[in-house]
């Protein structure tokens, strides 16, 4: 095979093999609100969807309201009741659409008037202890939420009784930090109460102090490996001494959009470049080699015939009739003599 059928067979691989890549599903989006879902009544917020490098349309649409923008980002300078709800994106590269992303609640906050927060036995617990979170509210809201500074999202759950209450079981330096709590109806699931007075929780005994706690995406598990970053939360019911428990994940902050994505399409970025490298590499590898082997072998040439002048044609010999007439002819004038 010469090295121009090598080199396009190479190439149409790598075309193939890209074409396909393409083909493929596109990845979903993320969505997230800066600085938090959580948005006090006139207050700035950021909503943001994030899509791989190279996107031709973002849409970002408020479900439920047939509205949409054909923006990335959509800065909401100050809160409103009918902006709260559940908002999603997607992009477009070409014809084709992307899934679209998770949802994200964005949640109106100070709608309500603030619940109050206390803990019990004590806000200052031992390693080992049992605490109790209490939030408690005036009005029949049927729906609260804790949230610990720092953590992406609140843990909510329904109660019927103007309270809730949060049992934090074996206490440890991870549950140490500032907690709120909210109170909603589930009529309204996105316009909230202001948050309670801020709770400080303290582990007593214990080198992890509540304001030293990480709270950006520096925090992982390996700063607490007797906990494994989970918090143990078991709702008490009042109408059962039963206790039911409960195992939520406390997770470091998002703080920006998702590495794989673009890995991944730079990843299909560099096969192409490779795969033009390579078929660069065999033309010119095909260009030295014809060349060494023109150098190598001697030019042939062709020797054109020479033309000779044909030879005469033999001459045709007299026939035997004419001699024999003569000497005949002679014999007879001899006798006649």
């Amino acid at each position: 095979m010469s090295p121009s059928l090598s080199a396009l067979f190479c190439l149409g691989l790598c075309l193939g093999q890209v074409i396909q890549a393409q083909d493929g599903p596109l990845p979903k989006p993320s969505l997230q609100a800066l600085p938090s879902s959580l948005v006090p009544l006139e207050k700035p917020v950021t909503i943001r969807c994030q899509g791989p490098p190279g996107v031709d349309l973002y849409r970002l649409e408020k479900l439920r309201s047939k509205k949409y923008e054909d923006h990335a980002v959509l800065f909401i300078p100050a809160m409103k009741r009918d902006l709260a709800g559940l908002y999603r994106c997607s992009y477009q590269n070409g014809s084709r659409w992307s899934p679209p992303s998770d949802q994200l609640e964005l949640v109106a906050t100070g709608v309500f008037t603030k619940p109050t927060l206390s803990a019990h036995p004590s806000p200052a617990v031992s390693p080992g202890g049992d605490v109790t979170l209490q939030c408690q509210t005036p009005y029949s809201f049927d729906q609260f939420a804790l949230q610990r500074e720092g953590d992406p999202e609140p843990y909510k759950r329904p109660e019927r009784w103007y309270r809730a209450s949060f049992s934090i079981i074996t206490v440890t330096a991870a549950h140490s930090g500032t907690y709120r709590c909210y109170s909603f109806s589930s009529r309204f699931p996105y316009l909230w109460s202001a948050p309670s007075d801020p709770l400080q929780l303290v582990v007593t005994g214990t080198s992890a102090i509540p304001s030293q706690l990480p709270t950006e995406t520096t925090s992982s598990a390996t700063e607490f490996p007797e906990t494994s970053r989970k918090l143990t939360i078991s709702p008490t019911n009042k109408a059962s001494t039963t206790e039911t428990s409960r195992n939520i994940n406390i997770f470091p902050k998002r703080s920006g959009p998702p590495v794989g994505l673009a890995r991944q399409y730079y990843t299909k970025g560099n096969l192409v470049r490779i795969c033009i490298g390579i078929v660069i590499l065999i033309l010119l590898a095909g260009l030295l080699a014809e060349d060494w082997h023109s150098r190598k072998t001697p030019p042939t040439h062709r020797v054109r015939p020479v033309q000779r002048p044909l030879p005469p044609l033999p001459q045709t010999p007299k026939s035997h009739g004419h001699q024999d007439r003569g000497r005949l002819d002679g014999h007879n004038h001899a006798c006649h003599h």
